[in-house]
């Protein structure tokens, strides 16, 4: 890493949140006691970010084990939610694993509670999100959701890569932020596809939108959105995300994070995407239980933080698993495009 994490940390230590509704002095940074990274990587985050000492609380998990049982969890986020101070609004969860709660995410179950109204086994509906495509400012203290985002990289120098990136989307620069917005050939996979159409007339004064018929890009230098449904995505070594990039692949498996029959949701930010999403079990292919392209796009561009705009472009969460940087906002107060 050119110049490494503590010189890009020392520069933006002060930086303000413009405009956001979560921001340093409303999100708390959990850590596992149990992870030898993760404190550390807790540590430095809200150091950087400014964020206040008593929003860095500790919890004990089995670093080891991907899945969590409800009625192992139901104590761990009541405990939590006791001690948490009063301002918190949102959580960063600085671990790799585990990212499942029985049949819900992680981020979803400390978000939502673990509620088995929330994931469905097989192709049913679930319980909808208040928080979606909404403009509230207080998820927590309106809605009592305190969205959540899995703060990782994998490994401790890809999520300090992840960290710089999400610092550096603060001054978003040229070229031009384009979005890609794939059909694929995976037929099953594109039931949100229909989305796009909207979405390239709604910003195209703002991003180069283009809509490609493929199974996937390449050698492009200027990614800031990329959304297809696929197992697997070919060519990511070969694209140059922006700070602050959201990228995702519809599909049933893409939050299973130690690996499965499909692409893991992390290998976006190992290619540099800084935020990403996956469904942790089978969710059917219902386009609610997956990012709206036009929503997402929509909060981020008006100056949500990265855990804003996601969360609220997702209809039914319970299944799906938020992974990245929450404060990036390459779409701030400063420098918003429309």
């Amino acid at each position: 890493m050119q110049g490494g994490l503590g010189a890009i940390f020392a520069g933006l230590l002060c930086f303000p949140q413009i405009g956001a509704a979560v921001d340093a002095g409303s999100l708390a940074v959990v850590y596992n006691q149990r992870d030898p990274h993760s404190r550390i990587l807790a540590e430095r985050y809200a150091k950087a970010r400014n964020i206040p000492a008593a929003h860095l609380i500790e919890i004990s998990l089995n670093p080891r084990n991907p899945v969590i049982s409800g009625a192992e969890f139901k104590p761990i986020l009541s405990d939590l939610v006791a001690r948490v101070p009063r301002a918190v609004e949102a959580y960063a969860l600085v671990w790799k694993m585990p990212y499942r709660v029985g049949c819900m995410s992680i981020t979803s179950a400390f978000a939502l509670g673990f509620d088995k109204k929330y994931c469905a086994k097989g192709c049913q509906k679930t319980a909808a999100s208040p928080y979606y495509d909404s403009y509230t400012k207080l998820p927590f203290t309106r809605h009592g959701i305190r969205p959540a985002m899995l703060l990782t990289g994998g490994t401790l120098t890809s999520t300090e890569r992840l960290l710089e990136r999400g610092l550096a989307a603060q001054a978003l620069a040229s070229p031009r932020p384009a979005a890609y917005l794939v059909s694929s050939s995976d037929v099953n996979r594109g039931t949100r596809n229909a989305r796009y159409a909207t979405a390239s007339r709604s910003f195209s004064k703002s991003l180069d939108v283009q809509l490609v018929s493929s199974d996937g890009v390449q050698s492009r230098n200027n990614v800031m959105f990329y959304f297809i449904g696929a197992k697997f995505v070919p060519a990511l070594d070969s694209l140059q995300f922006l700070p602050g990039a959201i990228a995702d692949h519809l599909t049933s498996a893409g939050g299973v994070l130690e690996g499965d029959a499909q692409m893991s949701a992390m290998e976006w930010i190992d290619a540099g995407a800084t935020g990403t999403y996956g469904t942790v079990v089978e969710p059917c292919n219902f386009a609610q239980k997956f990012p709206d392209p036009v929503v997402v796009m929509d909060h981020y561009l008006k100056g949500d933080t990265l855990i804003e705009a996601y969360w609220k472009s997702v209809q039914w969460p319970g299944q799906g698993l938020f992974i990245g940087e929450p404060l990036a906002q390459p779409f701030n107060a400063a420098t918003k495009l429309n």
